[in-house]
């Protein structure tokens, strides 16, 4: 128990010894305040995007969405041409589909050959 209360103690000792090191400096006389620190934007201001990064309408995904019997499925187009299609079975987990040949800019590379689009599931997301 001696033991215990002497580490004790000393570690008392070791964490309070910078404090009193510290309170006992005295400060320049050549300081300078800091800066106010400026109001945040208001949440009108700060939805507003700047005039070079609005976002062009056109690449918006159109969606369309096609209600089955045992599953869903929602295709994605951009410019009216189709680049991914999304299948929710009732049972299990979605999976998509790319188009690899698509005018849209989205390309998708694989090892498989260019007419077959293997399904791709959705491993995580954050």
């Amino acid at each position: 128990m001696r033991s215990v209360t002497i580490l004790f103690f000393c570690s008392n000792l070791v964490w309070m010894s910078p404090l009193v090191f510290a309170q006992s400096k005295p400060q320049p006389d050549n300081l300078i305040p800091l800066p106010e620190i400026p109001e945040p934007p208001s949440s009108r201001e700060e939805s507003a995007l700047p005039p070079e990064l609005d976002l062009d309408p056109s690449l918006e995904p159109e969606i369309t969405i096609h209600e089955g019997k045992d599953k869903t499925i929602e295709e994605y187009r951009v410019n009216g041409e189709l680049y991914m299609i999304k299948i929710t079975p009732r049972i299990g987990k979605p999976y998509y589909l790319l188009n690899r040949r698509s005018a849209a800019g989205m390309t998708h590379r694989g090892d498989m050959g260019s007419g077959v689009s293997v399904p791709m599931w959705e491993i995580y997301r954050f």
